[in-house]
């Protein structure tokens, strides 16, 4: 059996300080390794030095720091976020004939692995015309999306093409990150089989393989591929378990039961405090008279020839919350952007939000300051301005922008503070935006979402990167806000789990079928 990585004694380091103090570790061909841990328990810190972008420094002269891998890269939710803000800080619609600069074709994005002196306005290299035959994007099931634009790719169909790329750019060292999250079945299902079949073609010790050593990362420990071997778990910036699966699975039991009696007391504790901050002079106090918050007649939406969203007629009523299904590429977020004023091809459709028709005459800003939400854009704009501090985050609610531009009022800071708190957030609210993972900006967007009590909350995908506590504290604060009352709640999510009870009411899209959607 190859010794792959040794880590001995050694800590990690990123530009200013120690991070992660003592690691002991190491990977051995034919070892198929889960790397999982909370929020900010020094598992991102480890992944990142494995991907050589943290430094990893050897403790005294007895260390042994050992990395026989000639190359690495982490796919996840974060690479994805940033290529799309890319995309978005590139975008020259301004500047050319007819407004749309598409940016990057998949095709495009994967050649520049291939061809890496390759400039967006590039003419495309001869190979790239049969990028599809390669094994690699076979095995990763993107054929079907290479010659669209990564501004219009959903973040599932982001992250397989992330994982092509990586395959065809002959990394030696693979790295997914909380893989799941945002896969429909088929694209899990997909994903799997490409787990299994690269770590069982490890498991053969063919030094000559052309398939990458992989590891998974995980917040959660759900949907673990069964070529899993061992686990390396964090807490507290520290290693707290290291060994078999098997004997992981035992400790997780005997955690299970103290868990689920926290999780109870925690649930009533919740409810008490947002109680409190539910019921002060800053939230919402306007309430739509008609009966429809939203009404869509016969819409329709696509660009390039590509067909999103066709003849749907849809209305959503205050007090029912719906469920918004569909397999990834489907066009949930656009069905969202309709509503939020974020596609502006609401403005060539039939679409009435409080009544109005867009288009005649009002605002985005009177439309947005009675929604809340979250979604994959308002998390890409918050990261482009990552200095805002968590306070500012929070208080930018009540404010409806995307950062805050006017010094606060004492009253915004004071519930700023209990909504901080409320979250697991308590003393932290001069820390930035970007200086925390993933999970937990999106676990501050969601409270941001729902400070001022918004008559329609929307909520794509919101559990994106949260581990076990963090998502059952938002999964009930969502609840609870569902049952309020005076919230309606349209939600985006595949995992089943996440579905939450106060929501009754389904609208299924269906990409290809006559219709294209269907309501139960």
């Amino acid at each position: 059996m190859a010794n792959l990585i040794t880590i001995k004694n050694c800590r990690i380091e990123n530009k200013t300080k120690t991070i992660l103090s003592q690691i002991d570790w190491s990977l051995n061909s034919g070892e198929a390794w889960l790397i999982t841990g909370k929020n900010q328990s020094g598992k991102a810190d480890f992944l990142n030095a494995l991907a050589g972008n943290n430094h990893i420094i050897k403790n005294n002269e007895d260390s042994v720091y050992e990395f026989n891998v000639s190359s690495s890269e982490i796919v996840s939710l974060e690479r994805a976020a940033h290529l799309i803000q890319e995309e978005r800080e590139n975008d020259e619609s301004d500047y050319i004939e007819g407004g749309v600069d598409i940016g990057r074709t998949g095709r495009f994005f994967i050649a520049q692995a291939l061809c890496q002196n390759l400039h967006k306005n590039a003419e495309l290299p001869v190979f790239a015309e049969k990028i599809e035959t390669y094994p690699a994007i076979k095995l990763c099931g993107v054929e079907s999306f290479l010659d669209r634009g990564l501004k219009y790719l959903s973040t599932g169909e982001i992250r397989r093409l992330l994982l092509a790329r990586a395959l065809i750019s002959n990394k030696k060292l693979l790295i997914l990150s909380d893989p799941f999250a945002g896969l429909d079945v088929q694209s899990r299902a997909i994903l799997l089989e490409f787990f299994n079949t690269i770590v069982k073609n490890q498991l053969k010790e063919n030094p000559g393989s052309e398939y990458p050593h992989l590891i998974i990362a995980m917040e959660r420990y759900t949907e673990i591929p069964e070529a899993i071997t061992n686990v390396l778990e964090f807490s507290d910036n520290k290693i707290s378990f290291c060994g078999t699966k098997e004997d992981y699975e035992k400790k997780l039991l005997i955690q299970k039961q103290q868990n689920d009696e926290n999780n109870e007391q925690n649930k009533n504790q919740l409810e008490e405090n947002l109680n409190e901050v539910l019921n002060n002079e800053l939230v919402n106090k306007i309430q739509s008279k008609d009966e429809f918050l939203v009404e869509m007649y016969n819409v329709c939406v696509g660009w390039d020839g590509h067909e999103v969203l066709k003849n749907i007629n849809w209305k959503l009523k205050k007090g029912e919350h719906w469920l918004i299904q569909g397999p990834n590429g489907s066009g949930k977020t656009t069905f969202l952007e309709l509503i939020t004023g974020d596609n502006m091809q609401v403005f060539s459709n039939d679409v009435r939000i409080f009544g109005k028709r867009r288009g005649s005459g009002e605002t985005i800003w009177d439309i947005k300051k009675r929604l809340g939400i979250v979604s994959y854009r308002m998390h890409v704009e918050y990261r482009m301005l990552g200095n805002t501090s968590l306070r500012d985050v929070i208080i930018s609610g009540f404010r409806d922008s995307i950062g805050l531009y006017e010094s606060p009022t004492d009253l915004e800071i004071a519930a700023a503070k209990k909504w901080l708190n409320l979250g697991g957030f308590a003393g932290r609210e001069s820390e930035t935006f970007s200086s925390l993972s993933y999970g937990e900006q999106r676990a501050i967007l969601i409270l941001r979402s729902t400070v001022k009590n918004p008559e329609i909350l929307i909520l794509d995908e919101p559990c994106h990167g949260l581990d076990d506590e963090n998502r059952t504290k938002i999964l009930h604060l969502m609840n609870y806000i569902g049952n309020a009352g005076t919230t309606t709640m349209l939600h985006v999510t595949h995992d089943k789990t996440e579905i939450l009870e106060c929501e009754k009411h389904v609208l299924e899209l269906l990409p290809g079928k006559e219709p294209m959607y269907k309501i139960r």
